[in-house]
């Protein structure tokens, strides 16, 4: 429509301009000049009045036009300006798309790999856990052999030793979930209950007391003798063991 108006204003206005006042005003004129009757002067007199009315409406009417065209030619510019700026615009939606389709595709990448990750490590920390239970195993075994005579004065054969695993699950004998792991010998009647660490602690003592009393209740009898094994044991936790009841069986006092 633009493209209309803007090849149409100058034509029409260049019509306007073209058209010679001063001829028809010199038309009139000696039409007015030859009138013989007053009658026929009236008529002229009225021409020449339309013949300058019309003269000043078209002189306005194609000053309008001009401003309008310029007007016109004004917006023209704005809109292919902001054609051009909506073209840049388009242009840069469409790059940050494809940034952000590659960014999808890295992200996406980046998951992959992390399920990947994820997957792997959940395989290794089974892998080290079922490894940590044998590896535990193997050293409490070893940990009851190096003590043998020890354990056999106290009435406890090492190698008829074994796990006893129990868990609470809602906490009738400690808290909810808790895990109960003991090493039990029974012999003649008798039931000994053992806690072997490689270096025993004031709060090992106090938890394998706790655990004792809980496998007493869920085996419903009382046990004839509670013993810790230990390579190392701190001067507390043996001191604490004695208070508690519980022998000690083990190589080194840590001061």
């Amino acid at each position: 429509m633009w493209v209309l108006w803007k090849s149409f204003l100058p034509c029409l206005a260049s019509v306007f301009v073209s058209l010679d006042w001063g001829k028809l005003e010199e038309v009139v004129e000696r039409a007015v000049r030859r009138a013989r009757s007053e009658e026929l002067r009236e008529v002229a007199d009225a021409v020449r009045t339309l013949a300058e009315y019309m003269k000043t409406g078209f002189q306005e009417t194609n000053k309008r036009i001009e401003e309008l065209a310029k007007r016109l030619e004004t917006h023209g510019r704005l809109l292919e300006e902001h054609g051009k700026r909506l073209e840049e615009l388009v242009r840069a939606v469409a790059e940050l798309g494809k940034r952000v389709e590659e960014q999808g595709r890295i992200l996406a990448e980046h998951g992959r790999r992390l399920d990947e990750l994820t997957k792997a490590v959940a395989e290794l920390k089974v892998a080290m856990g079922s490894l940590g239970r044998r590896w535990g195993r193997d050293l409490e075994r070893t940990v009851l052999e190096i003590y043998r005579d020890a354990l056999e004065g106290k009435g406890v054969e090492p190698g008829r030793v074994e796990k006893f695993v129990y868990t609470d699950v809602d906490g009738r004998y400690l808290k909810p979930g808790a895990s109960i792991e003991v090493d039990v010998y029974i012999h003649d009647g008798k039931m000994y209950l053992l806690e072997v660490k490689s270096h025993a602690e004031l709060e090992d003592v106090e938890w394998f007391a706790e655990k004792a009393g809980a496998v007493e209740k869920i085996l419903g009898r009382k046990a004839h003798r509670l013993i810790i094994v230990a390579v190392n044991i701190d001067k507390e936790a043996l001191e604490r063991a004695a208070q508690l009841g519980i022998d000690a069986v083990y190589g080194a006092v840590i001061e």
